[in-house]
Order: structure tokens, then C-alpha cells, then sequence
């Protein structure tokens, strides 16, 4: 019981601080709350800082204070577990450096909103348990969706390297967050002392073992493909010097022509050719005599009229392009300016993707026909993140192909934490991913996540892994996140019956 008691005198002593000191306090607690992600991965804490924020939660008394402490909470959250963000403007300090802080706190802050209005939707539907993981569940699940997405760190993900990552074949990402907001509400009334919370918190144990217990095996068959992953390590503040690009081609060429052995298919990362397409014939064959006649692919830049593509191209024997992928998922801001055709269109020039300026769009999710290793579903970097791009395929593939430059995420949280989101969308659809990263981590993943080989973040090599199988498509993989958005909004209702029921009447 003198647990009980400091927690409930904890949050309410946060409660009545000054604003300035509350609004700081809040935001230390969503910082906690980030420590559960990739790399550090203290899922434990994320639990405990999400619970006291419960407690805060049932101590609002509007949906105006509800908002303002979400909003809080998101900032210290989203501040810590994005701090990546800042890596691109640090490839070149002199020019771009000093936009870093702006972006990271302008990112937060904006992020942050939609845990406000989680907040403030639960509060106004009633509050409590109920009410706290229908909205925030509902509007994290928005964050994937709204004004092209950006699922990333979304608190289920810290739960990526344990044994409830099988969950997510059944429920998706959101699915691991609710278990996540359900583990911080069972915590605070545990700790409370109630029979409920101690319930919920049992129940939660007996998750974790029935998770790793339904977790199939994916062991290599005997005949199963063997894959070469290349990974150069070329650091992005030298990828594109001329005196440096020629030295990081010939190491990935030395690479693919190494062993004794040759395998079924060779990868290359994202933009690891530094010759537009339309430009590469001699390249290309230089690719392909290095490989042997195996297939490679690469990735590399290419211009249709105007337009410029952020391309993945499978070269087959004699240098010939045999399939090219675009990728069609851009980053705003980052690969494209958002309006800039239409700004075109009225006269403002400088930001359209049809006048060359950024990357346009590709046409859409597709499937590569890999021959005897089967049909492929290419990814190109960010599109990783995105599970219903992997739905929008047009058929489902044996595995998944994912080529990515991580450079730009620095060496610290951001490769491992799009990794983990790597790793989530092989155990979401059951299928096997071949990642290959510019500096790591390039790395075979099982049907259910695990990771069978990996070339370390930070350094130059190759690796032959042998391709996992697929299997059968996952409940997931059928339904979507419909599901989940469903239960969000019905606990949302029932937070809101619940509620009148609990007025008095007049």
C-alpha cells in the first residue's frame, strides 16, 4: 500500500504545480516514456511513465487540461525518441546545422498534437480507463494515415523485441499499442491496489508466454535461396563527393564478385549507383560481370521527361534492366515539397516535382517476379514504415525487399528503430524480408521478425543468408487495421455510456 500511496501523491503533487513546472514535469514523464524504443528498448519504463500519465489523465478536469497534458507528454516523448531527426541537417553543419533544433522541436511539438487530441477525445467521451486508450489509441493510429502518415515510435513499437511481437500478426501495430496502454492502466490501479488492476495485470503475464508459445518456426529449408547483402558504408557526407564515389562503387563491385560460391540474388542498397539509370548501360554491365550473370539489384536515381524517380532496378546478365520499382511513398519536406506542382501551376516555381525539383511519386505498391526465388514486394527506405503499403499491393509475395539508406538517421537511435519497424512488418504480414542498408543494419528477417543474419551498423561487408520462408497470410494481413480502429472507437463508446450513467440526475 506505500506503493499505492506514492504514486497517487506523485501525480497529484505533478498536478498542482505551477504551469510552467507541471507543463516541465510532464514532459520528463513522455520522455521516459520514450525510453522504451529502439535502442535502448526499457519497455518497462515506457509502461510506468505511460501509467503516472494515466493517473494524470483521470486528474484532468476539462478536455482543455486533458489536451494541454497530452500535448506536454508528446513533446518530452516524441523529443526523445525522434532525436534522429536532426542527422540530416548534420551531413552538412555549416549550411543546414543550425535548422536541427528548429526541426526536432517544431517535429515534437507537431507530433504532440495528436496525443493532445487523443487526450481531449478521451476526456470528452467520459475519461477512465476506457476513455484513456480509445483516444490515444485512436489518434496514433490516425498519426499513420493523416497528411501521408508518420507511424513511427508509436508506443507499441517497444514492444517489437519480446515475445508479444506475434500479437501484431493478429492485431498490427496498433494492436501492441493497446497492450501497451491497457499494461500502464492495469499498472496504476495494481499499484492502487484494486482487484481490476491486479486482474489486468495478470491477465498481461499470461500474454507474454502465449505469445512466445504460438510464435511458429521459421527455420532456412535446405534448398532455400542464398541472398549476398552488400553493404558499403559510405557515410552521406561523402557519398556523393567525385573522389569518394568511385571508391564506395568498386567496394560494392569487389563485394559482389567475392566467394567462392555465388548466390541466387545479390542487393545492393538505395542510390548505391551513382549514374542516373537512363545514363548506367556500361555500369550495369559492370555490376552484372562482377556478379557472375546472378541478379543484382541496385538502387539508383533515374529522370523520365522532367521527373526524377528514387528507383529500384533488378539487372540481370549483360547489364539488362529486367524490372524497375519507383518508389511512391516520399518523404515531405525531405524527397518532395508538398503543393509544389500546384504552387507551378500558379506561377511559383522552384518546388515542383514535375520541373525536376525533388522526387516525384511512383505509381504504387507492386510485385517483382524474382524467378526462382518468387515475387517480391519492394520497399525503398521510408516505405517501410507503412503497413498498409504493404497491404496495397496488388497480389501478396514470398518475401519482402527492402532497400534503405540510413545514413541519414545517424549511428545512434534511427537505424535501429526503423530496423525494429522492419522487423514489425515481417511479423504483421509473415514474411520474410531482405533488408539492405547503406550503413547498416542489412539483415535476412524471419515470417515472425526474428533476425537470422545481420551485417552490423557501421560497417563495410557482405553477407550470404539464406532466404526464410513465408507463411500463409496473417489475420493481419487479411484485415488490416480496421479491426483495432473498431475496438478503439467502441471502447470510446462505452467510456461515453458509461459516463452518463455515472451522472447524477437533476
Amino acid at each position: 500500500m506505500a506503493e499505492t500511496g506514492r504514486a497517487a501523491v506523485l501525480a497529484c503533487r505533478i498536478a498542482v504545480l505551477p504551469r510552467r513546472w507541471r507543463i516541465l514535469a510532464e514532459g520528463g514523464i513522455g520522455a521516459v516514456a520514450a525510453l522504451g524504443q529502439a535502442p535502448v528498448g526499457a519497455w518497462p519504463l515506457t509502461i510506468a511513465a505511460l501509467a503516472l500519465s494515466f493517473g494524470l489523465f483521470l486528474r484532468s478536469g476539462s478536455w482543455r487540461q486533458a489536451a494541454g497534458l497530452g500535448w506536454a507528454l508528446g513533446t518530452g516523448y516524441f523529443l526523445v525518441s525522434l532525436n534522429w531527426i536532426i542527422e540530416p541537417f548534420l551531413v552538412d553543419v555549416a549550411r543546414h546545422g543550425w535548422m536541427a533544433p528548429f526541426a526536432l522541436l517544431g517535429l515534437a511539438g507537431g507530433l504532440a498534437l495528436f496525443w493532445a487530441a487523443g487526450f481531449a477525445l478521451g476526456r470528452i467521451m467520459g475519461g477512465g480507463a476506457l476513455g484513456f486508450i480509445g483516444g490515444l489509441g485512436v489518434l496514433e493510429l490516425a498519426r499513420g494515415y493523416v497528411l501521408t502518415g508518420f507511424p513511427w515510435a508509436q508506443p507499441g513499437h517497444v514492444l517489437i523485441d519480446t515475445p508479444l511481437l506475434h500479437w501484431a500478426s493478429y492485431l498490427g501495430s496498433a494492436g501492441l499499442m493497446a497492450l501497451v496502454l491497457l499494461a500502464a492502466v492495469a499498472l496504476w490501479h495494481g499499484l492502487r491496489g484494486t482487484r481490476l488492476g491486479l486482474l489486468g495485470v495478470a491477465g498481461l503475464a499470461v500474454l507474454w508466454p502465449i505469445g512466445a508459445g504460438l510464435t511458429p518456426e521459421a527455420a532456412a529449408r535446405p534448398d532455400a535461396a542464398i541472398v549476398r547483402l552488400i553493404q558499403p558504408n559510405a557515410p552521406q557526407n561523402e557519398k556523393w563527393r567525385p573522389e569518394k564515389m568511385r571508391e564506395f562503387f568498386d567496394r560494392q563491385v569487389m563485394f559482389s564478385a567475392a566467394g567462392e560460391t555465388r548466390p541466387d540474388l545479390i542487393v545492393w542498397p538505395e542510390t548505391a549507383v551513382p549514374v542516373m539509370l537512363e545514363n548506367a548501360a556500361r555500369t550495369l554491365e559492370v555490376i552484372s560481370e562482377a556478379a557472375g550473370a546472378v541478379p543484382v539489384v541496385v538502387g539508383l536515381q533515374r529522370y523520365d521527361a522532367q521527373r526524377l524517380f528514387n528507383t529500384l532496378a533488378l539487372v540481370e546478365a549483360g547489364g539488362r534492366v529486367a524490372a524497375v520499382y519507383d518508389k511512391h511513398h516520399l518523404v515531405p519536406f525531405g524527397e518532395y515539397m508538398p503543393y509544389g506542382d500546384l504552387l507551378a501551376d500558379w506561377g511559383i516555381h522552384g518546388m515542383a516535382s514535375k520541373d525536376g525539383q525533388g522526387f516525384s511519386p511512383g505509381p504504387g505498391a507492386q510485385v517483382i517476379d524474382m524467378g526462382t526465388l518468387g515475387r517480391a514486394l519492394p520497399l525503398i527506405c521510408y516505405e517501410g514504415v507503412f503497413a498498409q503499403d504493404l497491404r496495397s499491393a496488388p497480389e501478396r509475395a514470398d518475401f519482402i525487399l527492402l532497400i534503405t539508406n540510413d545514413a541519414w538517421f545517424g549511428k545512434f537511435s534511427g537505424p535501429y528503430q526503423h530496423l525494429a519497424q522492419a522487423r514489425l512488418r515481417s511479423a504483421e504480414f509473415g514474411l520474410p524480408m531482405i533488408r539492405v542498408a547503406n550503413t547498416g543494419v542489412s539483415a535476412t528477417i524471419d515470417a515472425t521478425g526474428r533476425i537470422t543474419e545481420a551485417l552490423p551498423l557501421g560497417e563495410a561487408g557482405w553477407r550470404d543468408a539464406a532466404l526464410p520462408p513465408a507463411f500463409p497470410p496473417t489475420v493481419y494481413a487479411r484485415l488490416g487495421d480496421a479491426p483495432m480502429l473498431a475496438v478503439f472507437l467502441v471502447l470510446l463508446g462505452l467510456s461515453r455510456v458509461g459516463h452518463r450513467r455515472a451522472r447524477p440526475v437533476r
